[in-house]
């Protein structure tokens, strides 16, 4: 039984029970054509039954690689872009001490991320850390040709064979990519390397519950079974054959459609926990990857309140009203801080005694949550249970699904990106690349007459 909630009453007073109700038969529909793989995109369906089919087998190896990396690595840098980064950094920073990073004796090693950046002084500033430590890398990439990610691991690689051999380099590096196609299918192939697939049917965005977020994950020493049983369990509770009323998958979908008809064109994702603030950035790539195309969907945004509260908390207070807030809230704390009273008392504080710290966020949160209603901001509720392994899967596979459906709800495909294409080919053509010689000479052209 899962333990994600999820309240809407807080969207009455912007749109009706029945606005939302109305979507009931198109929700449905919708979810069933997920399951049953007959709507648009279905061949990029596979994460639908994912958390459900992994075997054992797979469990097994991806643990005792990980194994390995523990046994033999300080840090482990993860080459990836977009969905091949964002999943497992969202589960690995929420899971994570919020200092582990200044933390010494560390048992397993650290998750660091490349190839998300063409970033000079990011790569050369890694590299001058690399030359001290002892690591390994994986790379996830079904094609290898991706610009960003293929950059890097060039330059990674170079630097591992040259600090510890080819051969020893060999043993340190795991490819993540197609089973039998692409440039690092070819290369991991001829090397020798450890791989891991990347099944064909699921995208970037939908596949931290494949290989591309569990290796990552377990490398840092977490529970992937516990990650993947949270999944499995939201997986049955969002099926199709569970009724509307019952489906918080469908619900959310629903509520999302019925906010956006009303003007509600930009969705802002909250939650008063900085645990979460990857789970954020990879929601937003879920969401705006998978809506954002032919001049339609909710514009995703995020904050981490209480801080932003400081920051963005004036504009969501009165700011245009053309946008709802999804709030995560996290019931239990995995540790307990009690305010001490102060004898001077200069704060003025003392009425805070004896109160656990999480108390006095639980009460912010509400206090924000009643402010931003009042001042015309609609809130749909979320509440994870706490912040650990099961949870985490069950919230991870709760926005997938939901995202599929909204998507449906919304008319688009939730399960491609052709806008995503359009910066790389101006990049090649800048870059001359070969077969690009004529966009080249028409974008210079361009660009002598601006």
């Amino acid at each position: 039984m899962q333990s994600l909630s999820l309240k809407l009453n807080k969207t009455y007073g912007f749109v009706s029970k029945e606005d939302i109700l109305s979507y009931k038969d198109a929700a449905e529909k919708a979810a069933q054509a997920l399951h049953e793989k007959t709507g648009k995109g279905n061949d990029f369906l596979g994460w639908v039954h994912l958390p459900s089919s992994v075997t054992e087998a797979e469990f097994s190896a991806i643990e005792k690689k990980a194994g390995y990396f523990r046994d033999n690595t300080e840090i482990v840098v993860v080459i990836g872009i977009g969905g091949s980064y964002l999943g497992a950094k969202s589960v690995l920073e929420a899971l994570s001490d919020n200092f582990w990073a200044l933390k010494d004796h560390q048992k397993n090693p650290r998750i660091i991320f490349a190839g998300q950046n063409l970033s000079e002084d990011y790569i050369s500033e890694l590299i001058s850390l690399l030359d001290h430590k002892n690591y390994g890398i994986v790379v996830i990439s079904k094609s290898g040709t991706t610009t960003e990610p293929a950059v890097a691991f060039r330059i990674l690689k170079a630097h591992l064979e040259n600090k510890v051999g080819h051969e020893e380099a060999g043993r340190r590096i795991v490819a993540i990519t197609d089973e039998k196609k692409g440039a690092l299918r070819t290369l991991a192939t001829k090397e020798g390397y450890t791989t891991f697939v990347i099944p064909d049917n699921v995208g970037g965005r939908y596949s931290v519950l494949t290989p591309v977020g569990l290796v990552p994950i377990a490398i840092a020493g977490f529970d992937i079974r516990a990650l993947v049983k949270g999944a499995a369990s939201m997986e049955k509770a969002t099926a199709y054959t569970v009724p509307f009323e019952e489906n918080i998958a469908m619900q959310y979908a629903a509520a999302r459609n019925a906010l956006y008809k009303k003007g509600k064109q930009t969705e802002i994702l909250a939650s008063f926990n900085p645990k979460l603030l990857y789970v954020s950035e990879w929601w937003k790539q879920l969401y705006g990857e998978s809506e954002g195309k032919e001049q339609k969907g909710i514009f995703p945004a995020s904050v981490t309140f209480t801080a932003d509260l400081h920051s963005m908390g004036q504009y969501i207070q009165e700011g245009l009203r053309n946008f709802f807030e999804t709030v995560i809230s996290v019931k239990e704390t995995q540790h307990t801080m009690v305010i001490p009273n102060d004898p001077q008392n200069l704060d003025t504080l003392n009425f805070l005694s004896g109160k656990r710290l999480d108390q006095v966020n639980k009460m912010a949160e509400l206090g924000t949550l009643l402010a931003h209603v009042d001042g015309g901001v609609p809130n749909i509720q979320i509440e994870l249970k706490r912040i650990d392994e099961t949870c985490l899967g069950e919230l991870l596979y709760f926005f997938e699904i939901a995202c599929g459906i909204s998507g449906y709800l919304l008319g688009v495909n939730p399960f491609d990106q052709p806008g995503v294409e359009a910066y790389k080919k101006n990049m090649f053509a800048l870059l001359n690349k070969p077969g690009y010689e004529e966009a080249s000479k028409a974008i210079q052209k361009r660009l002598a007459e601006e």
